[in-house]
């Protein structure tokens, strides 16, 4: 008889290396959380939409009141969050957020420092749909390209991805390890991230994440500045404080002054 073939495995275990909004924490009170969470996000429930959220408990760390972590849970997915880890904590905190249902992730590297990987990723995902802010058609479909360790060691080394399509609401794109150019409309409820810079070649009116591992040189270029969210290197600015009249709508640029996100027209 002949030798049976071998069944297929039913499953693959494999690294991968996601990107989470890291929520940190000044306090542990649940209550007080959840007045600061109405107070900041009442006016833009939508901003976060089931987006994958680590608890940042490194301020808290030497805290004598306890940290309500299970407390805190569901008044963050009552505003779309999906808290998925924590990092950070004292050793008791990152128990009972463990017994929370929370995975326990490293703590974040200091910027510039996190290039021991031995691949990047640059990914364009269209999925449903996180952060201080045309829509055509034309579907992104998942693009991943492997790009060798050693050209990870600096970001200038990894090529730019560029997009040349119009992303829509509920799209993301993510271009791991280097810049992101985007010759098309960023819509209302679109995301685009990038390890290094962003220039947008289009209006920009969805969510733009530049230095998304901690690079506090990156900068987001748009040729006309109407972002609901920008953010650089984990400080971010909402539509919640309006635009200067100087670059709203204009040929702008967003870079960081210290820990204070700088708005400045483009040419001037």
């Amino acid at each position: 008889m002949p030798a049976a073939t071998p069944a297929k495995p039913a499953f693959d275990l494999k690294s991968t290396a996601w990107t989470l909004t890291a929520l940190r924490l000044q306090t542990g009170d649940a209550a007080v959380l959840a007045a600061a969470l109405d107070e900041r996000f009442a006016d833009s429930p939508g901003l976060f939409d089931g987006d994958p959220v680590a608890v940042d408990l490194s301020l808290l760390r030497e805290a004598d009141e306890p940290v309500d972590v299970a407390g805190m849970l569901p008044h963050l997915r009552r505003f779309g969050m999906l808290p998925i880890a924590v990092q950070g904590g004292s050793p008791s905190q990152m128990t009972a957020a463990r017994a929370a249902g929370l995975a326990e992730a490293p703590d974040a590297a200091a910027p510039g420092s996190r290039h021991e990987a031995t691949t990047v990723r640059e990914a364009v995902r269209e999925v449903p749909v996180v952060h201080e802010v045309v829509r055509e058609v034309e579907v992104v479909r998942e693009v991943v390209r492997e790009v060798p360790a050693t050209a990870a060691a600096s970001t200038a080394a990894v090529p730019p991805m560029v997009i040349d399509k119009p992303l829509r609401s509920g799209q993301r794109i993510y271009a791991r390890g280097g810049d992101l150019i985007v010759l098309a409309v960023v819509s209302f409820g679109a995301e685009v991230i990038a390890d290094g810079n962003i220039h947008v070649y289009a209006p920009l009116r969805g969510r733009a994440i530049a230095g998304a591992r901690g690079d506090v040189n990156a900068r987001i270029f748009s040729t006309c500045l109407e972002p609901q969210l920008v953010s650089i290197a984990g400080i971010y600015r909402t539509t919640e404080t309006p635009l200067p009249a100087n670059v709203l709508g204009r040929a702008a640029q967003v870079r960081l002054d210290g820990e204070k996100i700088i708005l400045e027209p483009l040419g001037a």
